[in-house]
């Protein structure tokens, strides 16, 4: 081989390498290496194709466990084969103090906790602009409780500005796009996390398929 070979026959050796480097990987990646196969939220929880996810099914799915002697320290679970991968502190309902009966009773508009049961979980959004919730968020399906009530507009999210941010702090006021306090974890029946710990559920889903169900109890 010559000390400085033409710019061709570098090309040529160059491009010889890349292809036994490829082959080479091709050769020793595991049966079920990651490949394109679904969406991710993007940017604007708009889905994109541009992630990679294996090519095994995760089963990716959540389930909410209500707490009845503490509604906020209810827990919000990403379960995958069977097994709780990550779990958060969540809440739902009105909580404790005068409203605590309405907050346990899942047929209570506007009050109780989710029903008991299987929900569609919707897309997730980062940026989410409705009237009263915004940024991080994902929608659940309609519920009918035990008495037929029909539970409507729920979410699963957290108390923040449309950027995912907080809204500067107002003496003496409870403000609704910031978490200050214990009790942001109450909700008219959504499930809510705080602010950190909605973007970690984000990203702990991030890399698989997203969950199509969410189960209650």
């Amino acid at each position: 081989m010559p000390k400085n070979p033409s710019s061709g026959a570098r090309a040529a050796l160059i491009g010889t390498s890349a292809l036994a480097a490829l082959a080479s990987g091709l050769m020793t990646a595991p049966s079920h290496a990651a490949a394109p196969t679904g969406p991710t939220p993007g940017r604007h929880g708009t889905p994109r194709a541009d992630h990679t996810f294996s090519r095994i099914d995760p089963h990716t799915t959540l389930k909410f466990i209500r707490n009845r002697n503490n509604p906020r320290h209810s827990l919000l679970q990403v379960v995958r084969y069977g097994r709780v991968a990550v779990q958060f502190r969540a809440g739902s309902g009105a909580g404790l103090g005068e409203r605590k009966d309405a907050g346990r009773n899942e047929c209570a508009s506007g009050k109780g906790w989710l029903p008991k049961g299987t929900y569609t979980v919707g897309t997730p959004d980062t940026r989410y602009n409705g009237r009263l919730i915004k940024g991080y968020a994902i929608p659940l399906s309609d519920k009918a409780c035990t008495d037929g009530t029909k539970r409507t507009q729920l979410f699963i999210h957290s108390e923040m500005t449309r950027t995912g941010g907080q809204a500067p702090a107002v003496p003496g006021k409870d403000v609704r796009q910031r978490w200050d306090h214990d009790y942001d974890y109450e909700s008219a029946g959504c499930i809510k996390l705080t602010p950190g710990n909605i973007k970690k559920l984000f990203r702990n889903l991030a890399p698989f398929p997203l969950p199509t169900k969410l189960t209650v109890i």
